[in-house]
């Protein structure tokens, strides 16, 4: 594919120089629509970056999209604060009838803010009203978002260091596999949770990601899981699952700790829960959690309404029907996983490892540098994809769930052609 220069002159001059992902992609987009973004000079790109997990449905989903439109042109309310409103009652009881009773989850609904991060942001800090305890236990390579109540529980030393203040009251953990398999699950965790020399301070809870996606395609075994749902109960500690990128389908279920058969205290979900990449976040936790006094934790953006709107609907035509999609991103999931085999055997001496669910895949290479590399020669070859992991070591696969096997055997056609070029 051959890309003329584009204008970049206004973002490179007056934007800050914090942004990142227009530097790995450096044109300017302006149209999407399914699993395919164009730029204005009308060049295709097949999408495996979905929005960093935020449009699991694909851009401009004609569905929510049409039921968008129609609320806009009605003038229903587009900013409400946390009143009650018809787009918010119908998604509450959309997710209640489709998402909460048929697997028989207790939780009550947080609307914290627009955003994953206020969402962690509210859940320690319940965590901690609840159990007058300050201390949160976190994991190595954990990503919980970029203000400071979540950056004290995030692994990255790199997004750690723009915090510019210490980091405190946040413990971390090995994963699950950080020792290779050579150390007993949770020997250290709880042992210093039961040493009164430990100088451990009694966690109120524990928070984690069930696949780690910014860390590296971490994927935890269920019965790891499960074991340390145990330990929280053991030691009056609450579980806290940021769902935030894994959930709303991701891997499978529309929880990621579902496989692991698992009821998390506290659960974490913005990204995708909107369906179209509006701004939308949910704490959700068991009843007897809800200590709350009215106002204790508010936000101007709670009441998104547009994407009330929008995740009511993506709820409708994507789980009330109850597990098509499920089955449908599994089946996805085996095909990008076929892919990856034989991407690894032509590469014996070059990949390290592939892992992943559903569909959120990671490939990641012994030259940690080699993952970059590929992630720039396929957006010249029309794909978008990015890295994860602490040194970026990782190539990321992270298509929409609606993506068609067709297209996601072009995408992956290509991502193997990209490491085969770049090797």
């Amino acid at each position: 594919m051959t890309i003329t220069q584009p204008d970049l002159s206004v973002f490179e001059t007056l934007e800050s120089e914090v942004r990142s992902y227009c530097r790995g992609w450096p044109t300017v987009f302006d149209r999407a629509h399914g699993s395919r973004m164009y730029d204005e000079d009308g060049h295709e790109y097949l999408d495996f970056f979905a929005g960093a997990g935020s449009l699991n449905y694909g851009h401009n989903n004609p569905v929510l999209k049409r039921a968008l439109i129609d609320y806009l042109e009605r003038d229903g309310v587009t900013h409400g604060l946390d009143m009650s409103t018809t787009a918010k009652r119908a998604f509450l009881e959309s997710f209640q009838n489709w998402i909460l009773r048929p697997r028989d989850l207790p939780y009550k609904v947080m609307f914290p803010g627009p955003t994953g991060t206020n969402a962690v942001e509210s859940a320690l800090k319940l965590a901690r009203k609840v159990k007058g305890r300050e201390a949160i236990v976190s994991f190595t390579n954990a990503f919980h978002g970029m203000s400071l109540g979540s950056l004290a529980v995030t692994g990255n030393a790199f997004k750690r260091a723009g915090a510019g203040v210490p980091l405190v009251h946040g413990t971390p953990m090995p994963f699950d596999n950080y020792f290779d398999g050579q150390v007993p699950d949770f020997l250290w965790f709880e042992r210093i949770l039961e040493d009164q020399g430990s100088g451990l301070n009694k966690p109120a809870a524990v928070i984690v990601e069930t696949v780690q996606g910014e860390g590296g395609i971490n994927v935890a075994r269920p019965e790891w899981l499960r074991a340390l749902a145990e330990l929280c109960a053991r030691q009056d500690m609450l579980l806290i699952v940021d769902d935030i990128q894994m959930g709303c389908g991701r891997t499978g279920a529309f929880f990621s700790f579902e496989e692991a058969g698992i009821t998390p205290d506290i659960v974490t979900v913005s990204k995708s829960i909107s369906g179209y990449g509006l701004p939308m976040a949910l704490t959700l936790f068991k009843p007897e959690l809800d200590v709350w006094e009215p106002g204790e934790h508010n936000g101007t953006f709670r009441g998104n309404n547009p994407a009330f709107v929008t995740a009511t609907a993506a709820l409708e035509a994507y789980w009330a029907d109850g597990s098509a999609m499920e089955k449908q991103t599994r089946a996805r999931g085996e095909q990008v996983e076929q892919a990856l085999i034989a991407i690894t055997e032509e590469n014996l001496a070059d990949v390290k490892e592939y892992r992943g669910r559903g569909l959120v895949w990671g490939l990641e290479f012994r030259d940690k540098e080699r993952a970059g590399r590929i992630a720039a020669r396929a957006f010249e070859l029309g794909l978008l994809i990015e890295t994860s992991g602490p040194e970026s070591e990782v190539v990321k696969l992270l298509p929409s769930l609606t993506i068609t096997p067709d297209e996601l055997d072009e995408g992956l056609t290509t991502l193997a052609r990209a490491v085969r070029e770049t090797a």
